[in-house]
């Protein structure tokens, strides 16, 4: 079976003529500055690239929808919580900034997507809970999404085990060295 990860020999994906490969770049910048290390820039690459076409693969289910994407990532933790979330949590499981959350969640709040109340153990912290309007929009949407992953993936086969397995690896090294592990 053909490898489904470019710049390998068995490769059905190459990259194009006018773009030239992680290695060709990094060449480049040893000759302009020799010492640098280079070594982060194809694995990194390759995730803003698989990241963007995850991005522009879902981006049309959310024209017109009620949701933004980061919106549907917001709701869908708390689409079938038995407990409210504080936002400091939602930060953290999502790896986003508290202020981003914040931000995203006073959007929500003002469209009646979820409510937050008063954290009767920590005044700073409020609860979070999604709304049935906020659920509703989750059910409505997150399907469609899930479709269009189930997709992409598919390409996978057999190795997906694989590779989901080495992303664990990936964000477990990087949470560690982040100091979140």
């Amino acid at each position: 079976m053909p490898s489904p990860f470019p710049d390998s020999p068995d490769s059905p994906v190459s990259p194009s003529p006018a773009t030239p490969s992680a290695a060709d770049v990094g060449a480049q910048w040893a000759a302009h500055h020799p010492g640098l290390d280079t070594s982060p820039m194809e694995l990194v690459g390759l995730l803003k690239h698989a990241t963007g076409l995850l991005n522009r693969s879902v981006e049309p289910l959310y024209a017109g929808a009620l949701l933004t994407a980061p919106e549907l990532d917001m709701l869908i933790p708390l689409r079938h919580a038995t407990e409210p979330f504080i936002a400091r949590s939602l930060a953290e499981r999502l790896g986003l900034s508290r202020a981003g959350v914040s931000k995203t969640l006073g959007r929500l709040e003002q469209r009646g997507f979820i409510t937050r109340t008063p954290n009767p153990a920590d005044r700073r912290a409020a609860l979070v809970t999604i709304t049935e309007a906020g659920a509703k929009a989750v059910d409505d949407l997150f399907p469609r999404q899930l479709s269009v992953e189930i997709g992409l993936l598919d390409g996978l086969g057999e190795d997906r085990e694989w590779v989901t397995g080495a992303l664990r690896r990936l964000v477990a090294a990087m949470e560690a060295r982040a100091g979140h592990g």
